[in-house]
């Protein structure tokens, strides 16, 4: 029989399949996999650890070339090159062989060899640039402060005479005296000169003078380029100093100081003649170093051009190569028969499309030995795969965010698309507000590739879920005209029902009440527009919206329970039909769906002609409960009784709810017992996934023999680990089973009540949103629309765009995400919990397209990607 089809209504069937692969064509089969991306790979060798496995040196390896590749990204961004991403949506990289991979390795070895080298020359010479460029500053600034020395010999002699003067200054005025004229040389004075940055000038003075007490001069200039640091390729601002001191052991400590404070310390010759030869020297040498620097750094330059217009697919080339060989590492080696060995879920639609890839693989290879794949059986429980589109994805991911659905249960998320953004436009039923939301929406859709390469985290969300916001946007049309609310005004569409009935001595102020125009018009379409402005507006909408947060509600948590029922009847247990659902949807309906019956015969009945005064159903509801078979305002004939029959009605359906399934369960299990089977809960006979004594599987190692297809193919039989996701085999224990159903039983009698209150939400937000509207319209274009003349054109013209931006970014943007937040919740709570087990657990398969997806790393190398889903 063939399997059904699938459908977003539940996860796909799924099935455990055995593969035996080559083993020289092993890793082109997972590259064709990885590429289809239908298959979730067990771990067949939990027992070895990471550097066992057989496949390592090759992930080593590959994790070399990768660093190599992170390298030269990191120089291209120093260097200020732009990469070459890869957009997948029109770019198509082809499965590299094994040579191209090798290739690619000796490339990026040779390549991170050279850049190195490149990088390594070019900045020696940027230091010895700097060191020069330095070394030239102090030679100006030194020659020119001797130039301006001559004539103050004698005032430097005075001052060297006296211990006490204050020699620790800036001396440009009086200072210092060519040593390098003769004068110092009978003084013995020196001096020392060098470059320090100018942010430690001040701790470099202090240090001086506190170790030498003050026995120095000092002469310091500003250089006005900034030089580059060559450690971090900074700009630093320097100072020139010059410092003259009496003796050499003062001089040497000058120097230590210096180099401690990180100053450099060149050579500057004493004779004019010999220091301009310096310069001229130091000119010439830097000339040099920097013909030298823009040729290493246009050849640089050039490489990493040259490998940046290849990087990202080398990258993404290497991250895929990875994943195969990771995945590889899963596999068992049958050595004998030099064979691979996978197990792995897959859907099992998919098994006719998975056994042809394998075909196709092992023909271009040339083998006369094919690939295999069995569907074996298990008693495991499958992961839950659920197919999406780029409509269904982002609110799969809703459901998602909450829990993953029980294997081959309802899928949540189909309701959700009609439910989630009709409660949320109940929430925001606004004309004017949806129409920008929807505008929005459009326009994220319409451009949609080139909005898909913003990375500004808010709008990536908003973006993702465009569809969401588009669903939203028209219902939220549709509930605006309903409540025929458009920025808190109504709209005159149809002639309205209500004329103003107008007394003859009418006088200014005073109150007027309506009348029916004509008994046989009704308003067509939604609420009538005389009702704005009235005095009992809010009074009317109060009471009307609470009422139908009351139905939608109801009949929200009706089809969920609905859903509980078609659950049952799918995995054929009868006795969570009769448990659970018949005995639950009997104790809602008695007391909610009551209350919904009566709402709407309460809308029915002209109480204006009867003459009688309309009963409160919320005391109705209070004194159904407290007080049976009490009415205080009657609502028809008979009403006593039937509230007393809906409430025995309900209360038989506790102890049902509290013990039909624990004792049937039970019963259920001793006949079992009695009849020599196993028991519930129990091991069933399974595929060499499980051990089964009756399977003749070998003891200890769990391998046993058989022949598949005709070929002889040693097959391995591993238990699932103890942690994998499966079903239990622990005894039935009726003591959990009964604390479990006395849990449930007590949630749910308590939730029906509280999530019915819940739905109060719907009106209170509704009103919410309908009054800040209100309020902003009167304090902005109220008064605008109120003033004439350029001025007043003007003022309407600035206070619009206030208006607008106040609308947009608190009645659209805060208040859309407070009502979605609401029917969220709405969603999750009150209507996920009345049928949805969220006990699943994900699919995720080996998918090269989902690796890209889901890499933050590899994101970097790419410019667009295809839409998941």
């Amino acid at each position: 029989m063939a399997p059904a089809r699938d459908t977003p209504f539940r996860s796909a069937d799924m099935s455990m399949a055995q593969l035996y692969i080559s083993n020289e064509i092993g890793r082109e089969v997972v590259n064709a996999l990885g590429e289809l991306g239908l298959i979730q790979f067990r771990d067949l060798n939990a027992d070895l650890s990471a550097f066992q496995r057989a496949f390592t040196q090759d992930i080593r390896r590959l994790d070399n070339v990768e660093r190599q590749l992170r390298y030269f990204h990191a120089q291209m961004e120093k260097a200020g090159i732009p990469l070459r991403k890869l957009d997948l949506d029109v770019d198509t990289l082809a499965p590299p062989t094994t040579t191209e991979i090798d290739e690619l390795a000796e490339r990026s070895q040779s390549l991170e060899q050279r850049v190195s080298s490149l990088n390594e020359s070019y900045e020696t010479l940027k230091k010895r640039e700097v060191e020069l460029t330095e070394w030239r500053w102090v030679l100006r600034e030194a020659g020119g402060f001797f130039d301006r020395a001559h004539g103050n010999v004698d005032e430097i002699r005075a001052s060297t005479d006296n211990d006490d003067a204050p020699l620790l200054q800036d001396v440009e005025h009086h200072i210092s005296a060519p040593e390098v004229e003769r004068s110092f040389s009978g003084m013995n004075i020196g001096f020392v000169a060098g470059v320090i940055a100018r942010d430690r000038v001040a701790a470099f003075e202090r240090i001086l003078w506190r170790t030498l007490r003050g026995n120095l001069y000092m002469n310091q200039a500003e250089i006005p380029e900034p030089l580059i640091d060559p450690t971090n390729n900074e700009p630093v601002q320097k100072n020139v100093f010059v410092i003259f001191a009496h003796g050499k052991e003062i001089l040497a400590k000058i120097r230590k100081i210096s180099e401690s404070m990180g100053a450099e310390v060149y050579n500057v010759d004493e004779n004019s003649d010999l220091r301009r030869d310096q310069v001229h020297e130091v000119n010439a040498r830097l000339n040099d170093v920097q013909s030298v620097l823009r040729n290493t750094q246009q050849t640089l330059e050039a490489e990493l051009t040259q490998i940046s217009r290849s990087l990202s697919a080398w990258m993404i080339l290497v991250s895929k190569e990875k994943a195969v060989y990771n995945t590889l590492n899963l596999f068992s080696y049958d050595r004998a028969r030099r064979t691979l060995i996978a197990e792995g879920w897959c859907p099992t639609n998919d098994l006719p499309l998975i056994r042809s890839t394998l075909q196709d693989v092992t023909n271009r290879a040339g083998l006369s030995v094919p690939s295999i794949i069995n569907e074996i059986r298990t008693n495991k429980k499958p992961p839950t795969y659920l197919k999406t589109n780029k409509f269904t994805e982002a609110f799969q991911t809703i459901v998602n965010a909450y829990g993953t659905a029980t294997y081959q249960e309802v899928n949540p998320a189909i309701p959700v698309i009609v439910t989630f953004p009709f409660l949320f436009a109940v929430m925001f039923g606004d004309l004017g507000h949806a129409t920008i939301m929807l505008c929005a929406a459009l326009a994220m859709i319409y451009w949609e590739k080139p909005l898909k390469k913003v990375t500004f985290e808010l709008f990536a969300m908003v973006y993702y879920g465009r569809y969401i916001a588009l669903v939203m946007a028209v219902f939220s049309i549709y509930t605006g005209l309903i409540y025929n609310d458009i920025f808190s005004k109504s709209m005159t569409l149809f002639k309205s029902s209500w004329e103003w009935d107008v007394p003859p001595n009418y006088q200014p102020g005073q109150t007027l009440t309506a009348r029916i125009r004509d008994p046989n018009y009704r308003y067509p379409f939604g609420l009538d527009w005389r009702w704005h402005g009235t005095e009992n507006d809010l009074l009317f909408t109060n009471s009307y919206k609470m009422k139908m947060s009351i139905i939608l509600g109801w009949a929200h948590m009706t089809y969920s329970l609905c859903f509980s029922y078609i659950n049952a009847r799918h995995f054929k247990r009868p006795v969570d039909i009769w448990g659970n659902f018949v005995p639950g949807m009997i104790f809602f309906q008695s007391i909610f769906g009551y209350l919904v019956i009566c709402i709407i015969y309460k809308w029915t009945v002209d109480w204006i002609g009867t003459g009688q005064q309309p009963p409160g159903l919320l005391n109705m509801l209070i004194y159904m409960f407290l007080q049976p078979g009490f009415i205080d305002a009657p609502l028809y004939r008979g009403q006593k009784y039937v509230q007393v029959a809906l409430l025995l009605l309900a209360l038989v359906q506790v102890p049902i709810l509290l013990f039909l399934k624990p004792f049937y369960l039970r019963w259920e299990h001793n006949r079992a017992r009695a009849k020599g089977y196993r028991g519930i809960g129990e091991r069933s006979r399974v595929s060499a996934l499980d051990e089964d004594d009756d399977a003749g599987l070998q003891q200890g190692n769990g391998r046993h023999s058989t022949d598949s297809a005709g070929e002889g193919v040693a097959m391995i039989a591993q238990d699932l680990d103890d942690d994998e996701h499966g079903e239990g085999h622990e005894e039935f224990e009726f003591g959990e089973v009964m604390i479990h159903q006395v849990i449930h039983t007590i949630e749910f009698c308590l939730n029906c009540v509280s999530h019915t209150a819940s739905y109060l939400r719907l009106w209170a937000l509704s009103l919410a949103h309908q009054q800040l509207s209100a309020v902003l319209w009167s304090m902005t274009m109220g008064p605008a629309l109120g003033k004439s003349g350029i001025g007043g054109a003007i003022f309407l013209v600035v206070v619009f765009a206030a208006f607008f931006c106040l609308s947009c970014i608190i009645l659209i943007i805060m208040e859309g995400v407070s009502a979605m937040l609401h029917s969220l919740r709405l969603a999750w709570v009150e209507s996920f919990s009345k049928f949805a087990e969220f006990g699943g657990w994900p699919f995720a398969p080996f998918s090269f397209k989902q690796q890209l997806e889901e890499s933050e790393e590899l994101k970097e190398y790419m410019g667009g990607g295809k839409e998941s889903g």
